[in-house]
């Protein structure tokens, strides 16, 4: 069985996410959608309301477990037994960012590599922070997250103003 882990703050899941998992699963036959625990990130939603919203979201997608963990990826991907971290991709920004951290991970854990997914046009503006900021500011994002997540925001930020 071919395994890998989707790791993540996910604060909250966007429809971008879902994509590059839905796609990953093309590849790979069973995705671990992890939950990563960051402490230098200040989240939105609490731990387990990120948690409660990413397994809402994958309800019914076979081949997708949802977990977390509080340490390096690459060390439950060990315990797991994954030899593959899915990540996506938007922009440019990005890029800098994962080829600086797959440097991290081929330094700590050469057996593990990286598997990229580029974002599909339509969503490589979608991020959880961007959705997080058009929310508070009363922007509709619901075509942009899972129905789940998206009530999540409407309880947390309030509804959206006519544009």
């Amino acid at each position: 069985m071919r395994l890998a882990v989707y790791p993540g703050s996910f604060d909250p899941i966007t429809n971008g996410h879902l994509d590059v998992l839905k796609r990953s699963l093309q590849v790979f036959d069973e995705v671990i959608l992890l939950l990563a625990v960051n402490p230098n990130k200040k989240a939105a939603f609490s731990f387990e309301e990120r948690l409660r919203l990413m397994k809402e979201a994958t309800k019914g997608l076979k081949g997708v477990r949802v977990d977390s963990y509080a340490g390096l990826t690459v060390d439950y991907s060990r315990k797991v037994g994954a030899r593959h971290l899915i990540r996506g991709l938007r922009a440019v920004s990005d890029f800098e960012y994962e080829f600086g951290l797959a440097a991290a991970n081929e330094y700590v854990a050469g057996d593990i590599d990286m598997v990229f997914f580029m974002a599909r046009k339509e969503e490589n503006f979608i991020s959880s922070s961007m959705i997080n900021e058009l929310a508070s500011s009363h922007v509709d994002v619901s075509s942009l997250v899972p129905e789940a997540v998206n009530e999540a925001l409407l309880r947390k930020y309030g509804p959206a103003e006519p544009r």
